[in-house]
């Protein structure tokens, strides 16, 4: 379990959110998912609202902005910055582009959208009184977040010469992946790999649960869908699931988890 109330270092995952196309079904799914609860819906901010679970923050959701096309649903996974206007230039010239160029958002940070040079749509989030998730690796919050590029070798150039990234390569055969690490730092705090067939480039979200099998049939409960089935690997059992919107996410429970939830 980590629990943070300090900005995350520059370059790691502090955040995730997502637009939906009704908030209060999309509430109702997470939190029997999940077992989220939510702040209130605050109007001077479109009606976003920050997920919780133990009172802690994991996660942010809002409904679509009034006037603006029907957003993709999509799990949109934002990177901690020092300077949120000098890596916005580091991105644009390392090949990338501004979807939106930094905003502030009240005393909350600065926040900014953006696109890899391979497609792969992700946030950059300057913290000020909101430093991010303040809870990780728990049941219901984020335990991992991974870029799914188009090129591996330009998406890991590009995060290299922005973020720093140094890379452990884990490829096997028929796919490419790596960890990655940042600075002196030995603990992965993300991974980056290249997608497979029609799958857009994205960076991909995994939330911890006690139970997988458990939380794939709450999912179906709920009204989602089942992407990929449960399966077995090192680090746990993993299943790839969607939420309402079709959102894609992924749910993990650990060895230990199973243990403690038997």
């Amino acid at each position: 379990m980590v629990v943070r109330h300090e900005a995350w270092a520059q370059g790691t995952p502090a955040w995730v959110d997502i637009s939906v196309s009704d908030l209060e079904r999309s509430q109702h799914f997470y939190q029997d998912v999940l077992g989220w609860e939510f702040s209130d819906s605050d109007p001077q901010y479109g009606g976003y609202c920050n997920a919780l679970v133990g009172g802690e923050t994991v996660a942010g959701m809002s409904p679509p902005m009034p006037g603006m096309d029907e957003p993709p649903h999509v799990w949109v996974t934002y990177l901690a910055v020092d300077d949120v206007e000098q890596t916005a230039d580091a991105v644009t010239q390392a090949g990338g582009e501004l979807v939106f160029p930094p905003m502030q958002v009240g005393a909350f940070g600065t926040m900014c959208l953006a696109v890899d040079p391979t497609g792969a749509v992700f946030g950059l989030w300057q913290s000020d009184e909101h430093t991010g998730y303040t809870l990780a690796n728990e049941p219901g919050s984020v335990t991992w977040n991974e870029a799914m590029v188009g090129d591996f070798a330009q998406g890991q150039a590009f995060y290299s010469t922005v973020f720093g990234y140094s890379y452990q390569d884990m490829s096997g055969d028929g796919y490419q992946y790596a960890t990655v690490t940042l600075g002196d730092e030995e603990r992965p705090v993300a991974g980056i790999g290249e997608v497979e067939g029609d799958t857009p480039p994205h960076w991909a979200v995994t939330f911890m649960v006690a139970d997988t099998d458990s939380a794939v049939a709450r999912v179906t409960e709920a009204g989602g869908a089942v992407i990929a089935p449960a399966f077995d690997m090192e680090y746990g059992r993993l299943a790839v699931v969607s939420g309402p919107d079709g959102e894609p996410f992924a749910v993990m429970s650990t060895p230990e988890d199973s243990a403690e939830d038997d």
